[in-house]
C-alpha cells in the first residue's frame, strides 16, 4: 500500500511540474459575438464569413469585418532551481536525520516472531502429579 501511494504521489508531482512548466496558446475565432471556434495548439477555422476588399473600377469599399480572432496565452514557468547546492550545514544535518528516522520508523518486524523459539523445557525425571496421586478433576 505505501508502494502504491508513493507512485501516485509521484506521478501527480510530475504532472503538477509539467503543467507549471508547459506554456500554450487558446485560439478563439468569433462570428459577431458567437463564438464559433476554438484550437488549442493550431489555428481556429474560421466561418467562411470573412469579408474580402472588393474592388470595382477604382473604388474601394471597406466595410467592418464581422469575423474576430483572439488568441489566449498561457505563459509557464521558466525559472526552476536545479541545484541543491545553496544548502547550509543545519539543514543539510536536518534532511537527513529526518529522512533516517523516518524509513526507519516504517521497518517491518518478521511475522513469526517468539521470544520462546531458543527456550528449552526440562527433562521431565518423574511425573510430579502422580508422585503426589493429586488429580484435577
Amino acid at each position: 500500500m505505501k508502494n502504491v501511494s508513493q507512485k501516485i504521489l509521484a506521478f501527480v508531482m510530475i504532472f503538477v511540474v509539467l503543467l507549471s512548466t508547459m506554456s500554450f496558446t487558446v485560439n478563439m475565432h468569433y462570428c459577431g459575438d458567437t463564438l464559433v471556434d476554438t484550437a488549442l495548439f493550431h489555428k481556429a477555422k474560421d466561418c467562411g464569413m470573412e469579408m474580402s476588399n472588393p474592388s470595382t473600377e477604382g473604388c474601394i469599399i471597406k466595410k467592418k469585418n464581422c469575423c474576430d480572432d483572439k488568441q489566449l496565452s498561457v505563459e509557464g514557468q521558466d525559472e526552476l532551481q536545479q541545484s541543491v547546492n545553496k544548502i547550509s550545514f543545519e539543514q543539510h544535518l536536518f534532511i537527513t536525520s529526518f529522512v533516517y528516522t523516518y524509513f526507519n520508523l516504517f521497518k517491518e518486524l518478521d511475522s513469526n516472531v517468539s521470544i520462546y523459539e531458543e527456550y528449552q523445557p526440562p527433562l521431565v525425571i518423574r511425573q510430579i502429579y502422580k508422585i503426589d496421586e493429586t488429580y484435577l478433576i
